[in-house]
């Protein structure tokens, strides 16, 4: 058949590509525009071969072989099929299994049954020898890209090179119209507007168990404390603090301790800009994380009262709309942590009944409930931010998801109360005259 296929290592594609602008091979330090690299693919794959294309196979491995997001995105594209393989921890190390076998029973398959006349091959791995050799006993012409190499070397086994009818280089140029090299230089999420009640809080006297704690050195589940010379440093909420000379810095668990019952911080102004008393009850000062583990619950299931009365997601979405988020996650979310934050906030505050919960809601910050932050991690963790590091999210992606989560809930929470708050549009004078129209 006059036709040609690509078959596709992922991992060699995008591991080489990482290498080329990252200047490492972690797959973790570049974004892929898939639509677009996969356009690129089947362009020059026509071009080069003269024929039309037949399909592209895109072989990668998953973490027991469960599709990521990008895969789902992939095999819903035209002329696409995904063929997954394992993905396995050894020494600390991630490597696929299956992958090239994978790739050599297809391609010997395809030639055996004479399904095209021409075979693109992106890979490196002289595993598949065997598999080129037999496609060209068949009568398939085999034709073998590269990535550039970063040091400007061969990044492909040499017999492979050998071996293939034809060969060409996918540049610099030709992978930047896809691939970017992801900038770690900062926080990959803008940082929030100042509150003044983080600085009123953090301005407060640590408890006196707290400072003796810190004294023997000791350490509590929020994080390390250390005794920090006179210099400023900056808050969670971006405003710049003076630290006292050996004071420890407070963790959240500490911040939590300032704001619960019988210590006294002063009058804190809440988001809302109302001022709590001290000694009051208030929420939590806890940096973009739940109050799982730091205060006591009270409540339906072990919550504060008025965080029980927020609705989740999942309370809100029907069926219909279930249906609609997944296809929208898969086609449209890039899986970027910040812009995770935003879609699964959008969606809680376009579905909300009233916006009493959305008023409610805005007047906890930093602190996201307990329930309906568990459910933005777990929705996060289907973008495959759980993979590569030990079933964990990284803590800077969760610092980016609450984020843009915070981000999107602080803009409607605005645009609401300046609609609100905006003065009723006044009759004009021809409207009030009696001749008026």
């Amino acid at each position: 058949m006059d036709r040609c296929v690509v078959l596709v290592d992922a991992g060699y594609l995008l591991g080489a590509a990482a290498s080329l602008l990252a200047g490492e091979p972690s797959r973790s330090r570049i974004t892929v525009d898939h639509a677009a690299l996969i356009q690129g693919l089947r362009e020059r794959a026509e071009a080069d071969t003269e024929q039309p294309l037949l399909r592209i196979y895109w072989f990668d491995g998953a973490p027991d072989r469960v599709p990521q997001p990008e895969h789902r995105r992939l095999r819903v594209m035209p002329r696409v099929t995904v063929r997954l393989g394992a993905l396995t921890r050894s020494d600390g190390r991630w490597a696929q299994k299956g992958v090239d076998a994978a790739m050599h029973a297809e391609l010997t398959e395809l030639a055996r049954n004479r399904a095209c006349s021409d075979v693109v091959l992106v890979t490196g791995d002289g595993d598949l020898l065997p598999g080129l050799m037999s496609a060209k006993e068949h009568g398939v012409a085999v034709h073998l890209w590269a990535v550039q190499a970063a040091d400007g070397d061969y990044n492909q086994s040499e017999d492979l090179v050998a071996e293939a009818d034809e060969r060409r280089v996918l540049d610099r140029a030709w992978i930047t119209r896809a691939v970017r090299a992801r900038d770690l230089s900062g926080l990959c999420a803008p940082a929030p507007a100042p509150r003044p009640e983080i600085a009123a809080i953090l301005s407060a006297p640590l408890p006196e168990a707290a400072l003796a704690e810190a004294g023997r050195g000791g350490s509590g589940p929020g994080g390390r404390r250390e005794a920090e010379p006179a210099a400023p440093r900056s808050d969670p909420a971006g405003a710049t603090q003076p630290v006292a000379p050996g004071r420890p810095v407070p963790t959240p668990k500490d911040l939590a301790v300032l704001r619960a019952p019988g210590h006294g911080v002063g009058p804190a102004p809440t988001a809302s800009g109302q001022q709590v008393s001290p000694g009051a009850q208030a929420p939590s000062a806890l940096r973009w994380s739940s109050d799982k583990g730091w205060i006591d619950r009270a409540g339906p299931l072990g919550e504060p009262a008025e965080t029980a009365s927020l609705p989740t997601l999942a309370q809100l979405t029907s069926a219909e709309q279930r249906w609609a988020d997944r296809e929208e996650d898969i086609t449209t979310v890039g899986g970027d942590p910040f812009e995770v934050g935003q879609v699964f906030a959008r969606r809680w505050m376009e579905r909300l009944p009233e916006s009493v919960h959305l008023h409610k809601l805005s007047t906890m910050y930093p602190r996201i409930p307990h329930r309906i932050d568990g459910e933005l991690l777990r929705y996060a963790a289907r973008f495959g931010l759980l993979a590569h590091k030990d079933d964990q999210i990284d803590e800077h992606d969760r610092y980016a998801i609450r984020a843009g989560f915070w981000r999107e809930i602080d803009v409607r929470a605005a645009a609401e109360q300046a609609t609100a708050t905006a003065p009723a549009a006044t009759p004009s004078a021809s409207a009030l005259s009696p001749g008026g129209r």
